[in-house]
């Protein structure tokens, strides 16, 4: 595993910005997408995998769009519907990222009760999985100029679950941006992480391509000290969950003393 520990907020922010510098353009543009976690045992297993849905993935995004058709989503699209879905808490094989270093630090370091325990951030290399992407895949990419997948670049290469997984025999993984479902998606710098497969364990196919991932090890010791200075640069729930539930959830964290 390519595990980096760091030892300091300056370290911590050098780091995660670390090859950002893209030369052609003279501009920061990180090829990163980034996961926080409050617990660096915690992995990268989906919702449909930790909760034992795997082989119910089909009849639960059926079911959803079935019962959800007083929220429809622009575009019929299934891309659509399964992010919708993953917004509202409905186990599917997507996983949360955001091109936010600040972000990440944020979900690494929101969870007061985890502050005895080291956390993580896990970073992909999104150019590098892109290089093991089947040959449809790559193509759209390339008709855009893109580097990145919108939900509907992904219905031009395939409209179904079904049709998506028969892309290739071989293991991948792809990022896509959702909609802007609302201010949530956008105010998070959001995007999903979508396998080939329902099954796919993400951590283990990132280990097979060397170069495509590390993950950053935030000490306990320093986790007061990234909270209180991702306050004071208002990465907070009051931002980044917009409405009374995030303005409640930030208070209440932002006056619990320190023991």
């Amino acid at each position: 595993m390519s595990d980096i520990r760091i030892s300091s907020w300056l370290e911590l922010q050098e780091r995660l910005f670390r090859g950002s510098l893209q030369p052609s353009i003279q501009r920061f543009r990180s090829s990163y997408v980034f996961r926080g976690a409050p617990k660096v045992t915690h992995g990268l297993e989906t919702s449909l995998q930790t909760g034992g849905f795997v082989h119910h993935e089909h009849h639960l995004l059926t079911s959803f769009r079935k019962y959800a058709t007083r929220h429809p989503v622009h575009g019929d699209w299934v891309w659509n519907w399964l992010s919708l879905a993953k917004h509202h808490g409905l186990p599917t094989r997507l996983l949360d990222w955001s091109y936010s270093p600040y972000v990440a630090m944020h979900f690494a370091t929101h969870d007061l009760r985890t502050f005895d325990q080291d956390g993580a951030i896990w970073c992909v290399d999104f150019t590098k999985t892109t290089e093991v992407l089947p040959k449809k895949l790559r193509a759209i990419l390339r008709e855009d100029d893109a580097n990145i997948f919108t939900t509907e670049m992904l219905n031009r290469v395939a409209t179904s679950l079904g049709e998506f997984d028969a892309l290739s025999s071989n293991d991948f993984v792809l990022f896509f941006e959702p909609p802007s479902l609302d201010d949530r998606i956008a105010n998070q710098f959001a995007l999903f992480s979508l396998p080939s497969r329902a099954d796919l364990q993400l951590e283990e196919l990132l280990r097979r391509h060397e170069g495509t991932y590390q993950r950053v090890i935030i000490p306990a010791a320093l986790k007061w000290e990234i909270r209180d200075k991702l306050d004071q640069a208002n990465i907070t729930e009051r931002v980044l969950f917009p409405g009374l539930d995030g303005l409640s959830q930030w208070l209440k964290r932002y006056f619990t003393t320190r023991k």
